[in-house]
């Protein structure tokens, strides 16, 4: 029960926790998040189990030894290598590595295999801002710190929805806008969303209308005065290109109205203090690193950077996504960010690792190397711990391209995954709470990942894992490590090389940790150069990365509308509160399913109009890539000719529900990152025959057309619909509750077309199924709650429950199980702010998570009762 100070798995904000195997909290001393947690951090303890996990090796479906599925590794990598040249193998590695294991997989790859195809999921959320980083500064450097926010005067968020995404520095804005209510909010984002409750101003930008907006603020800034002469004139190159395209460039195409712009450029001239945060908005697109470089620019030539409360910001979205920049995890750097193209810095990397050989030029970045897998290029592959098979654009594609590859390796802690059900070998890695090693997180800031759990007995480290296939290739000596600490030590020793090139990454001065040293490591802001200034911001007074030390502003020409008659509608896709990626990881938490739980489509009315469909029905949305089947939703919060569909669902629990199999392989020409919100799509209602609701004790099979498969605290819920009426609905309903024992109770009305179904064993209620002509209308928790207990079937087929026992209807807040019923209740009996919601039921107290929504619903319902 001793509590471990550890840094939580999920987004780049890097928060600090307190640990055991039973309970996870927020640790009040982490600089990153003071003692605050997001719903998915607090729900932690509940994704521990080993329910589901990987743990043994497994070669072509049958359970193996670890010596033969190492041997089989390293021997097929071998074999391919000889036989058809380094370039012939590939890792597709993760955000979710710890730079010890990063460091070791980047080093077998690009020094002893000689390739440098290895990439990384990281790929698909921050490329662009490193390719953008590197064009403005010269090196991928992110110069400001999280205090920057409680420091600034003016804080624009852009492609950001920080609110469900980043929620513990969205509460810090919260937090530091009531200190001081003269902060002002800007949100830049297509759909309104939790994020804009906070804003002083939204403003609904046309799809990849960013470079025009900042094309137009920087025009405004030359016109009004308000360029940094003296910064520009000393410590930036590009200025006069870069104004002359923003002037020629239209501030309409931004789709905002002129009035609009005028009262974003007079916010962000008109105050000094301006922090620009931007995300997937920004990066996942076809002009990604060009929006990267407008923003960079207006700070630029304000010399708005590097000093207390200004800057552009970068927020990453996996906890060491910044730690896979550090030791070169993209297939176009080398460690401690030096250049694969530079020859100089190829040879000291060289020399430091006594590589035998090192890759010359950039490898296969991650779309392109899916595709070479398709092609046949690629022999032999090694994804390790990610998915591509689902988050990935055109996915369904590239799980037929890795199905293509002779020889796939996954390593996982999930013995089930859409990308391990076409692996080869399947190597059980060790997980969150059980490895050990650093994150770092989207200010620099170098945290501890530490166990609190024993490793299951079969599982091993991913370091270890690589090691001891790179053993067995020949390369014993090199990778030879005992622990994290070992190869940490290494690492930091190589990062004092690259300073000595002038690089911005040096941590050369924990090069020296002892074992005990590493063990105790405190949250640390790099660079820690073994002597001279550490932490802190970059490029106050210049400093910069290229070789003439200035900045780079470059000229941004803006793209022009994107329109395809055939599929008219924009797809922009991306997270919910309460889930993470693929959900390998959030899935196993019923509380996270409470919220959202199943894929939807969130369409504006006139569009819902357009189509014929109405709020809960079903839509198909089609694209050139691929087709889904989503939950309607339509709302005003949504711009007129855009969709937004979610991205967790996968084929194990949701297979019609996959929002990037419908997304086109197009990337940025600059970076190679996807564009993952650029999708196009038609929509046409899907034809249903029946919708349903289910619970059940075990476990359910998405068999249906829809279904979408949720774990509650009992056991399984589930969506679905059917094309075809069945001809006996008890039949129909043990399929989908996957229970063939116990004694059925069946009502059902041919001419209303509703049935339901309650399956006991015994006294105890083993399923309860309900569906219906249109969108099934029950009271989803209470129905959930009776799984497992000794409800009546009367009860269990009522579907709600009896006036002593009121709905709480869907859970807004899932840290304490409140629902929007409960909080209209609460609300219409006078508590009229968020403060006396919390202190009436706890709702928004812990995480923070819900409470825009139920602002949002305070004052729905604050102004319907004002009406009436």
């Amino acid at each position: 029960m001793t509590q471990v100070r550890t840094t939580c798995p999920y987004c780049g904000v890097g928060c600090g926790v307190l640990a055991t195997a039973q309970a996870v909290q927020g640790d009040p001393d982490h600089p990153a998040n003071r003692g605050r947690l997001c719903s998915k951090g607090s729900a932690l303890a509940e994704t521990t189990d080993l329910d589901g996990r990987l743990l043994h090796p497994v070669i072509n479906g049958e359970p193996a030894d670890w010596d033969s599925a190492l041997d089989l590794v390293a021997s097929t990598f071998s074999r391919a290598i000889a036989e058809h040249g380094p370039d012939s193998v590939a890792f597709y590695v993760s955000g979710q590595l710890l730079t010890e294991d990063y460091y070791v997989a980047n080093k077998l790859m690009k020094g002893f295999i000689g390739s440098a195809n290895i990439d990384t999921n990281s790929r698909l959320c921050m490329a662009s801002s490193v390719a953008g980083h590197k064009r403005a500064f010269g090196a991928d450097t992110v110069p400001g710190q999280y205090e920057d926010l409680e420091q600034a005067d003016v804080i624009t968020l852009v492609g950001s929805n920080l609110a469900w995404c980043h929620p513990v520095l969205y509460q810090r804005i919260v937090a530091a806008k009531k200190r001081n209510p003269a902060l002002k909010v800007i949100n830049i984002d297509p759909r309104r969303t939790a994020t804009s409750d906070l804003a002083d101003i939204h403003l609904s930008i046309r799809p990849d209308g960013d470079a025009a907006l900042f094309n137009a603020v920087l025009a405004r800034i030359a016109d009004r005065g308000a360029v940094n002469k003296a910064y520009v004139a000393a410590h930036v190159s590009g200025f006069d290109a870069a104004l002359q395209a923003a002037h020629a460039s239209n501030p309409v195409d931004s789709g905002l109205s002129r009035a609009e712009i005028d009262a974003f450029c007079d916010l962000w001239i008109g105050a000094e203090k301006v922090v620009t945060i931007y995300s997937q908005g920004v990066n996942q697109s076809v002009c990604g690193t060009d929006k990267v470089n407008a923003i960079i620019n207006c700070h630029l030539a304000t010399g708005r950077i590097g000093k207390p409360g200004m800057g552009p910001f970068s927020v990453t979205g996996q906890p060491n996504a910044m730690g896979g920049r550090e030791v070169g995890g993209l297939a176009n750097m080398l460690a401690c960010h030096l250049d694969i193209e530079n020859a100089e810095h190829r040879d000291a990397v060289q020399a430091a690792w006594r590589a035998p050989t090192m890759a010359t030029q950039s490898g296969l970045k991650a779309v392109d190397l899916f595709q070479a897998c398709a092609s046949g290029k690629i022999k032999a592959l090694w994804v390790i711990s990610t998915n591509p098979a689902v988050s990935m654009p055109d996915a369904d594609a590239v799980a037929r391209a890795i199905s293509n590859v002779p020889f796939t390796v996954v390593s996982d802690v999930m013995a089930r995954t859409d990308t391990g059900d076409l692996a080869h070998v399947l190597l059980p890695a060790a997980a969150w709470g059980e490895k050990s090693g650093t994150v770092t997180n989207s200010e620099r800031c170098i945290s501890r990942q530490r166990p609190f759990m024993a490793m299951p007995d079969g599982t091993r480290a991913d370091w270890q894992i690589i090691c001891d296939v790179a053993a067995r290739m020949g390369w014993k000596e090199a990778f030879d490590y005992t622990s994290p600490a070992q190869i940490f030590r290494e690492y930091a020793a190589l990062s004092g090389v690259a300073a000595q090139f002038g690089r911005d990454f040096d941590i050369s001065g924990l090069s020296g940790l002892t074992d005990t040293a590493y063990d105790d490591l405190r949250p640390t802001v790099w660079p820690v150069p073994k002597a001279g200034h550490q932490g802190g911001r970059f490029f106050a007074n210049g400093g910069y990365y290229h070789t003439d030390g200035r900045a780079r502003m470059l000229p941004i020409v803006p793209p022009a509308v994107q329109k395809q008659a055939e599929f008219p509608y924009r797809l922009n896709s991306g997270r919910v509160r309460d889930h993470w990626h693929t959900m390998t990881r959030t899935g196993k938490s019923a509380r996270l399913s409470q919220h959202i739980a199943e894929p939807f489509v969130e369409m504006h009315p006139e569009d819902a109009l357009a189509n014929g469909l109405h709020d809960a029905e079903l839509a198909e949305l089609t694209s050139p890539s691929g087709r889904g089947v989503f939950r309607v939703l339509i709302t005003t919060r949504a711009q007129r000719g855009s969709v937004f569909v979610p991205m967790h669902w996968t084929r194990a629990i949701a297979p019609a529900g996959l929002s990037n199999a419908m997304v086109a392989p197009v990337v940025d020409p600059v970076s190679g990152q996807p564009a993952l919100k650029g999708g196009f799509v038609a929509i046409s209602r899907f034809k249903v025959g029946w919708y349903g609701f289910a619970a059940s004790t075990a476990v359910m099979e998405p068999t249906r057309p829809f279904a979408a498969i949720a774990k509650t605290r009992t056991g399984w819920q589930a969506e679905v619909a059917g094309c075809k009426l069945p001809k006996d609905w008890e039949s129909e309903a043990r399929t989908v509750l996957n229970l063939s024992g116990g004694t059925a109770s069946v009502l059902s009305d041919p001419v209303r077309g509703t049935a339901r179904v309650a399956i006991h064993d015994g006294v105890i209620l083993q399923g309860v199924f309900f569906a219906s002509a249109g969108p099934t209308a029950v009271a989803r928790s209470y129905v959930v709650s009776l799984i497992g207990t000794s409800a009546d079937a009367l009860s269990a087929l009522a579907g709600r429950p009896g006036i002593d026992q009121p709905d709480c209807g869907a859970v807004v807040c899932s840290c304490f199980n409140v629902g929007v019923n409960t909080l209209r209740t609460a609300i219409s009996k006078g508590a009229s702010d968020l403060d006396s919601i919390g202190k009436r039921l706890n709702a928004g107290t812990n995480c923070g998570s819900c409470r825009p929504e139920i602002q949002a619903l305070i004052s729905a319902s604050l102004q319907s009762m004002a009406a009436e």
